[in-house]
């Protein structure tokens, strides 16, 4: 039998593997060797750790800040801002906003890029934070790292909502929400249906710096792979966590069958 310590679990590389590396190579493993290779353990920083050894600013962790993503330029759409196309008489991007706003979300920001003041315009008198992301035109990572920026200092946690996925209800999002468990290391949630991870996403404030380290257009899905241990599945029925508004035919589609 092998006693391992808890940063065994972790995926990245620690102490725990340099002993093993020893091991394996026949080579002795003292003491004296142990303790050189760090103060206060063989995993320089848990993620999920209770009090982190870097100094944090007093946060709710239950306290969960909603980030909505509206400041791509929708090129697939072919020339059209697919946020002001309107479903029901509303703008897309309002219906996404306003369930956000009915859920158990602390607060609400709404990033935004292209054509932003008509973004803005189209949710005029709504209870939200708008922050620009003069760099849209970089990739998604852009404004996803705008929106966690902007996340007020006292939440615990940011579940971040796409402006072009009218469907995602607040049921969802209080879901989610309700599934985020800290203190049992489940620091993010996701919805899942028929074995696939749709949006949107909650994140703990533990793993902001993790976000703010992304480039280019791409999403999070490495870091969810990254933490796979601390992600929390959240049942979710029909489409809403997985039907974004993209293209023409998409959306012609919805209005049809309004």
């Amino acid at each position: 039998m092998l006693g391992a310590p808890g940063c065994a679990r972790s995926p990245k590389e620690n102490g725990f593997d340099w002993v093993l590396m020893r091991l394996l190579a026949n080579l002795k493993v003292t003491r004296e060797e142990i303790t050189a290779m760090g103060v206060g353990g063989l995993l320089m920083e848990i993620i999920s750790r209770p009090q982190s050894r870097e100094p944090e600013k007093a946060v709710i962790e239950t306290d969960v800040t909603a980030v909505i993503l509206a400041a791509g330029r929708s090129t697939r759409m072919g020339g059209p801002n697919k946020l002001l196309a309107e479903i029901g008489g509303k703008p897309l991007v309002r219906i996404a906003v306003e369930q956000a706003l009915a859920s158990r979300a602390e607060s609400v920001v709404v990033v935004t890029g292209h054509q932003h003041e008509r973004v803005e315009q189209a949710l005029q008198g709504l209870d939200v934070r708008f922050v620009h992301n003069p760099d849209y035109a970089d990739g998604l990572a852009t404004s996803l790292k705008t929106g966690i920026n902007a996340v007020p200092a006292s939440s615990g946690a940011a579940i971040v909502c796409l402006g072009d996925m009218p469907f995602v209800g607040s049921g969802l999002i209080d879901r989610l929400i309700e599934a985020y468990a800290p203190e049992r290391d489940g620091l993010i949630t996701i919805p899942v249906a028929d074995g696939r991870r749709g949006n949107p996403v909650l994140w703990s404030r533990k793993l902001f710096k993790e976000l703010l380290a992304l480039e280019g257009d791409i999403g999070a899905r490495h870091v969810i792979q990254k933490y796979a241990e601390m992600v929390v599945e959240v049942p979710a029925t029909g489409v809403s966590a997985f039907l974004d508004v993209d293209t023409p035919d998409v959306l012609a589609r919805l209005l049809t069958k309004r």
